[in-house]
């Protein structure tokens, strides 16, 4: 009867350090877009949580045969000592990987989907108690549920297959209810926004823009994946709206086309294309390909807008076949219908002219800094008057136009200037960063972890990352050891003083460090250079 209890004790500490572990896996596997292969990879690449989450689990296969030597050679009647012990292992483990221990930048989403995974995660981890309860010994029903502890990330992907039907046949739901909506909106005009980088700034400019004509609605934040277009279309598409403004993001060959597919775009524009997301794309042909999915699904009455000072991108408008539809391209060359001109950008903000297809001219004056927020202006600014919003309400407008959030926004802290940048993840943003810092004058302060999702170039890309630092930054923080460490070798090529870098364990040491810089009677200018997420 004592026996009996023990085991029932340890059953029950055993299913709170499970649950408690398992949460953790469950946050990444969301942090991870629920991509199986994406899991994986990410588990493997970071063994080194699994064996801090499960170092004591493991204690109990040495400790399971010493005391079951114990107990049928020297000590039969040391069970009960033995019941405790595995018990407090248990414990031990469960209050170690306690949720306010770890500190996460974005908690766990308790989405529908995260709800019935948890459902038929508690039928197989259930199954699993029942079935070590009936376990011969105690030593084995222990060794059993470590086991069971230490597959605890198995769990939660045995769990995601098999609720994968059930998960198919709802998005299915989702997806045919956004088309029968589309059809009952004929007029609708939708237009599509893709590129490596500055397609959400982009979008925001022309919202800003086209509203003064249209009622526009465009996808919000980071929604731009089929699911992200499909809880757009569905919880906010009005009789009213005339005009969809979808952003369109991806990591692999067909993911444009996809989304395409279900929004049918009149209107597209390609921002840029460069090396990011290469672990899934392996190749830059592959990116490229991808971005002009956009341009293939359009109408031949459509219309697609190509940033020509994009080299990639004018590399594949040149070879664009005349049959498609319009191609409208902008940038800085004289070949380009709007082509920006007499730059003058500084700390207050931008001022350019821009030549239109009819050869006159406009001049935008606008708050916002960066070479790079003039080409993502001018994009703007070319579909709004392709489209025919009056000229003088995109000059108004263009003046009133604001940043969007965590992409170099400008923040005053203080007595201290700080360029928030984020949300940027890719060379060509880390570069313009920079080049914004450089306008500054004061001390000039770098924060970053670095970039990643860069395949086989990610050291390379992070080496000449750190070099372009070198020029420009008085003090270097870098956020996280592993990933920083090519960023780090970069700055060192570059020849730049060892003593003016400092690597930080966590953004909060960083940001502790980053108080204690002595910047003397300068005022301080602080980048924030991308900002990776609890699963890097």
């Amino acid at each position: 009867m004592i026996a009996v209890g023990y085991r029932e004790i340890l059953s029950l500490v055993f299913l709170c350090a499970h649950c408690v572990s398992t949460l953790r896996w469950l946050h990444m596997f969301q942090l991870n877009s629920y991509k199986v292969g994406v899991q994986l990879r990410w588990l493997a690449q970071n063994k080194r949580y699994w064996l801090q989450d499960n170092g004591i689990a493991l204690c109990v296969f040495p400790f399971s045969f010493l005391v079951s030597f114990l107990v049928s050679f020297l000590a039969p009647d040391g069970a009960s000592l033995a019941s405790w012990a595995f018990i407090l292992l248990f414990a031990g483990q469960c209050w170690r990987n306690r949720p306010c221990r770890m500190k996460m930048k974005k908690p766990l989403v308790y989405t529908n989907r995260i709800k019935r995974m948890l459902a038929t995660y508690t039928i197989l981890v259930l199954g699993t108690v029942f079935l070590a309860f009936r376990a011969g010994s105690l030593e084995i029903q222990a060794t059993e549920l470590a086991v069971a502890h230490l597959l605890a990330p198995g769990f939660i992907l045995l769990a995601n297959g098999i609720n994968a039907p059930l998960e198919k046949a709802i998005n299915h739901r989702y997806v045919e209810d956004v088309r029968r909506k589309l059809r009952e909106h004929p007029g609708l005009m939708v237009l599509g926004v893709t590129g490596s980088y500055g397609k959400t700034s982009t979008k925001s400019f022309l919202h800003q823009l086209l509203s003064s004509k249209y009622d526009v609605l465009t996808t919000p934040e980071n929604f731009n994946t089929t699911l992200g277009v499909v809880r757009t279309l569905r919880e906010r598409l009005k009789p009213y709206h005339e005009l969809f403004v979808c952003e369109m993001g991806a990591r692999n060959v067909g993911d444009i086309r996809e989304i395409c597919d279900l929004a049918r775009p009149t209107h597209g524009v390609i921002t840029s294309i460069g090396p990011q997301h290469l672990e899934s794309f392996k190749t830059l042909e592959n990116i490229v390909k991808t971005k002009f999915e956009l341009v293939d699904s359009l109408p031949k009455d459509g219309a697609a807008f190509l940033n020509l000072n994009d080299e990639r991108v004018r590399a594949e408008a040149s070879r664009l076949d005349e049959s498609g539809c319009k191609t409208v391209t902008y940038g800085f060359s004289d070949s380009c219908d709007y082509q920006a001109r007499d730059m003058k950008v500084s700390v207050e903000g931008s001022s350019f002219s821009v030549k239109l297809p009819d050869s006159t001219e406009m001049r935008i004056e606008t708050s916002l800094i960066g070479v790079h927020n003039i080409t993502n202006v001018l994009a703007a600014i070319a579909v709004a008057d392709f489209m025919g919003v009056d000229r003088r309400d995109i000059i108004v407008g263009a003046s009133r136009l604001k940043g969007v959030p965590h992409r170099l926004q400008l923040i005053c802290r203080g007595g201290d200037i700080v360029i928030d940048d984020a949300y940027n993840s890719n060379a060509a943003g880390a570069k313009a960063a920079l080049d914004v810092l450089a306008l500054f004058e004061g001390y000039k302060i770098l924060v970053t972890p670095g970039m990643v999702e860069l395949g086989p170039r990610q050291n390379e890309l992070n080496e000449n990352f750190g070099a372009q630092a070198a020029e420009i930054c008085d003090f270097v923080i870098l956020v996280g050891q592993r990933q920083t460490k090519s960023v780090y070798n970069g700055l060192l090529h570059a020849h730049y003083p060892e003593s003016r870098i400092f690597v930080a364990a966590n953004l909060g040491e960083g940001l502790s460090r980053l108080s204690a810089v002595d910047a003397g009677a300068r005022q301080k200018v602080i980048l924030l250079e991308n900002d990776l997420p609890d699963n890097y």
